[in-house]
């Protein structure tokens, strides 16, 4: 008599359909090199300016992730089986959520091991994130970040706020080693835009943020009627928050001009008290500015379209964009956060950058046409003449392996042009052959076709074809 197992029966059938998931991304071997790659690089870049590397769980309380604002509607939140159903007995903020970024995650690690870690804590922290938004070419539901922080205990100097910008410029410079281009940090400063909105009269300062946010995706006809429908600005004050978007400059002192020049046209006194804080601003922005072109000329400059429409940002804001890939949009922002960790009274004020991983790789892959050097990681595969064999073919496998190179195994026994075939397939570019009645060994190279004698003991691979690399077509 037939059983029937239906969970079973409905785990093999979806298997057996394949379908993929939108938003979640599932690399082939090679292109996952390509990943992997991109990951090693970030973190040498990283670790060479000092940060510690650290891992985070992957779940957070919904009171933490509600953080973050508006992103608040993407969380994924998790429910076990048995409570499907039930979960709105539960409120929100007691329900466990899969985190959407790594800082509001960095906040809490913070808080809970302010005791074991030294101050200013500075991290990297490469891992995955999910959002639940709609997924497009490039931007995912499940995907990979890069980030780094600096976070202080009280207090955080604003050096920082020069440091962590360049640091990612030299980052993604390493990446062009990948086929990515010229990146160009855009920084604006809140404080200087929440003073001028102050200024004008407006009091939605968070909405008026959230809204600019927006200038790249929907336009500024788009913006105006927002500003005037959402956040209560009238034509004239939507007008001039336009103006204030529209500001960039290179230098400290262009920007200074011009943002007086601004606030002159539409009466803001220098005297009052919404100066003062626009000013407080201005001066940081002019300092990253200008600093930053002592060290690395045109990796950042002031832009005043920058909003960063996050609740949490309290003074700088950067987003990053591509030469030539203006439909990536920005692809590694952050900011400053002073109020986002706390203890009591107790301020932990950080400043971070994240870059979006997954969409550079998906752009180095789809665009720039990197690809990996060869499938396998092995640089040599050892042929097997017969299984009675095999344990000799597996000695030598390990000789090798114990002084690093990277050694694979032919999976069977079948005919020598087969396994050269199944090298060939892989990408490994060396074939070793175990020798026969009293023979020594030889090793070929199956791209030039050289064939010479070896010992596993001593033989190293040309440095050439021993490594697997990423090319860019």
């Amino acid at each position: 008599m037939a059983r029937f197992f239906p969970q079973q029966d409905l785990l093999y059938g979806l298997v057996a359909k394949g379908a993929s998931l939108s938003g979640f991304p599932e690399w082939l071997p090679e292109e996952r090199v390509v990943e992997q790659q991109a990951i090693d690089t970030l973190r040498r870049i990283f670790e060479l300016n000092g940060f510690l590397g650290i891992e985070t769980r992957a779940v957070e309380q919904g009171s933490s992730l509600l953080k973050k604002g508006e992103t608040s509607k993407e969380i994924y939140l998790l429910s076990r089986l048995q409570e499907v159903g039930q979960e709105n007995d539960t409120p929100v903020e007691d329900r466990l959520g899969l985190h959407f970024d790594l800082t509001v995650p960095l906040s809490r690690y913070v808080v809970e091991h302010s005791g074991d870690v030294a101050f200013p804590f500075k991290r990297w922290q490469i891992q995955k994130v999910w959002r639940g938004e709609r997924p497009q070419e490039g931007r995912f539901r499940e995907f990979i970040q890069a980030d780094i922080d600096v976070v202080g205990n009280g207090e955080l100097p604003e050096h920082y706020e020069v440091e962590l910008p360049l640091v990612m410029v030299s980052a993604l410079e390493a990446l062009r080693a990948f086929g990515l281009p010229k990146a160009t940090v855009h920084a604006n400063n809140r404080k200087l835009s929440e003073g001028f909105y102050r200024g004008l009269g407006l009091t939605d300062i968070e909405g008026v943020l959230r809204e600019i946010d927006k200038l790249d995706k929907i336009g500024a006809d788009e913006v105006t009627k927002l500003l005037v429908s959402e956040c209560g600005a009238s034509e004239q004050q939507a007008s001039a928050c336009l103006d204030l978007a529209s500001m960039s400059a290179a230098t400290g002192a262009e920007l200074a001009e011009r943002f007086d020049a601004l606030c002159a046209r539409y009466g803001i006194a220098k005297e009052s008290d919404a100066y003062g804080l626009a000013s407080q601003g201005l001066n940081t922005l002019a300092m990253i500015v200008d600093e930053s072109a002592r060290i690395r000329p045109g990796a950042v400059i002031a832009d005043l379209k920058i909003a960063r429409g996050l609740d949490y940002y309290t003074g700088s804001v950067y987003e990053t964009f591509l030469d030539g890939a203006a439909s990536l949009g920005s692809i590694c922002s952050g900011g400053r956060y002073d109020n986002l960790a706390t203890q009591g009274k107790r301020k932990y004020p950080g400043v971070g950058l994240s870059i979006g991983l997954s969409r550079l790789v998906s752009y180095m892959l789809h665009t720039a046409g990197a690809k990996a050097s060869r499938q396998s990681p092995a640089a040599v595969l050892v042929a097997v003449w017969n299984e009675d064999g095999r344990m000799q073919a597996n000695r030598i496998a390990a000789s090798l392996r114990e002084r690093g190179i990277a050694t694979d195994v032919a999976p069977t026994a079948a005919k020598l042009g087969k396994q050269i075939k199944y090298a060939d397939k892989l990408g490994i570019p060396y074939v070793w052959f175990p020798g026969q009645e009293g023979e020594g060994d030889e090793v070929k190279n199956i791209v030039t076709g050289d064939q010479t004698p070896a010992d596993a003991t001593s033989w190293e691979p040309d440095t050439v074809y021993a490594r697997q690399t990423v090319v860019v077509e």
